[in-house]
């Protein structure tokens, strides 16, 4: 833990702060302007070494992140939310209150408002020269050492409010994240898509093959379940007229963890009646296009020890002929795919056919799968809510996008059969596949369909998964602000080489 000397240091100097009739957790202070901000402007007026525009303005307010005593000079280093900005408190320049509590009661890890001029130093770097200094919060705690954010992998995501204001690359990812789900936003409100929202507490769940949390409501006294997807519900919209609807979904699975699954994550679904999963694919594209377009870097990216290039059209291949390419078998030879999976040291007896193709599939095809590509028309039988193909009711109109041997978005060419439908729930009910899990049977969305929905496309993306290929993020983890953690037991937490702060 901390060193217990240093906090009881930084509360002394905060009681010295109240002596003098200051509050250490200050108040409103107005018109502060970005550090970023001032740094442009103070490169616009291209002063020499040394020099000082007396005239020109600056009001910044940040976390001090270095604190540097020159005698009647005390340079400190400020961190907001753009960037790091230099100040200098000079003693003949503000008060002796001021310098005082300049030179003798801020810490590293406090935060303070400085109003001032702006000028170079005699080594050229661009500083707020302070006519008067504001304690607006002094922090307690000591930073982690030299501001290179915590060591210990897991205490930054358990103390993620301390990763952020030590680490402005991670700072950065999360602003990105911010950048790429409102470039989709305005993606599809642009194609004619409305926004809605779906209840997250659920009598019924479905929409997903995944394992639910359960809850209870008191007052009804009856069980609900956090929605493992939201897409029953917005397709009882395409029911209601609602012929383009989209949510960004907080959904829930009962599930493992590991560097590509938390049991909370950000699902995007979108519905377009009339549609189908070629416009899907089309939608795909497009969104990921407007997300690298907002956050820059172009569409050849790096991601962990790959080279991904977005450049589109992606390419589309069949389902069956990956499989065949890189298992060497036919999906409508089963023995031979059965084989296949005995040599992958997959255990397959009592499986369904579909099942054991698939887990072939997912064990020699997705790892291939590096750049972004479509895998169009997956075995029917674990596709219990997609339109079957034309001609052919073994394969199910729907594809996968994958990019770096991860999944990345699923989408249907929608089936809107009620008699289809509710059969395929009911072999989801009766065991017949184990790819969909049920609670019941779903009544009440087979009545919506014999009210008739129209012939739709369906997506759903996960905006996670999404953020990290975009901003070389290798672990779920590093994308989500408050990742679901393992509670630490105690006398664990060794921060003694984390936290070594002044």
């Amino acid at each position: 833990m901390s060193d217990p000397q240093q906090v009881e240091d930084r509360k002394a100097k905060r009681a010295k702060l109240r002596e003098l009739g200051i509050d250490p957790y200050g108040w409103r202070y107005q018109g502060v302007q970005p550090a970023a901000e001032v740094l442009r402007r103070g490169e616009a007026l291209n002063l020499g070494p040394g020099e000082h525009a007396e005239a020109s303005h600056a009001r910044v307010a940040g976390r001090v992140v270095l604190h540097r005593p020159c005698g009647k000079l005390i340079f400190m280093t400020l961190r907001d939310g753009s960037g790091d900005i230099q100040a200098a408190v000079s003693k003949s320049a503000v008060d002796e209150q001021a310098f005082t509590i300049a030179n003798k009661m801020l810490n590293l890890g406090d935060i303070i408002g400085l109003d001032g001029t702006l000028g170079r130093t005699k080594t050229g770097e661009m500083t707020v020269w302070a006519r008067s200094l504001t304690v607006l919060c002094k922090a307690i705690q000591p930073p982690p050492a030299k501001w290179h954010g915590l060591k210990d992998v897991d205490l930054r995501y358990r103390r993620r409010y301390v990763d952020l204001f030590t680490n402005p690359a991670v700072r950065d990812t999360f602003k990105k994240r911010s950048l790429i789900i409102d470039a989709i936003r305005r993606c599809l409100v642009d194609r004619g898509y409305f926004e809605v929202e779906t209840p997250v507490l659920q009598p019924i769940y479905g929409g997903a093959a995944a394992r639910p949390f359960v809850t209870h409501h008191n007052t009804l006294d009856m069980q609900l379940y956090l929605r493992i997807s939201p897409e029953l519900y917005l397709k009882r919209l395409l029911v209601g007229g609602m012929e383009r609807v989209f949510e960004f979904s907080r959904v829930f699975r009962n599930e493992g963890v590991d560097t590509s699954h938390n049991p909370e994550f950000t699902l995007l679904e979108l519905y377009q009646a009339y549609g189908d999963y070629n416009d899907m694919m089309d939608i795909v594209e497009a969104m990921v296009a407007a997300a690298i377009e907002r956050i820059g870097g172009g569409y050849k990216r790096t991601y962990g020890d790959l080279e991904l290039n977005f450049t589109l059209p992606w390419p589309r291949r069949s389902y069956a002929d990956l499989i065949e390419e890189h298992a060497g078998a036919k999906i409508t030879d089963i023995d031979a795919v059965r084989r296949k999976a005995s040599e992958l040291g997959i255990g397959h007896k009592g499986m369904d056919d579909a099942i054991v193709i698939n887990e072939v599939f997912e064990a020699t095809v997705e790892p291939k799968l590096i750049q972004p590509t479509f895998v169009l028309d997956y075995p029917a039988p674990i596709c219990p809510l997609t339109r079957r193909k034309p001609g052919d009711p073994n394969i199910a109109l729907r594809f996968e996008a994958f990019v770096a041997g991860t999944e990345l978005g699923n989408a249907y060419t929608e089936l809107n059969d009620p008699d289809v439908q509710e059969e395929n729930f009911r072999r989801s009910l009766a065991g017949e596949r184990r790819d969909e899990t049920m609670a019941v049977l779903d009544e009440d969305f087979i009545l919506a369909l014999q009210y008739g929905m129209p012939p739709a496309g369906g997506l759903g993306v996960g905006i996670d998964r999404l953020v990290m290929l975009l901003t070389n993020s290798t672990s779920i983890r590093d994308v989500i602000l408050f990742p679901l953690q393992r509670p630490r037991a105690a006398g664990t937490e060794d921060e003694e080489e984390a936290y070594e702060g002044a």
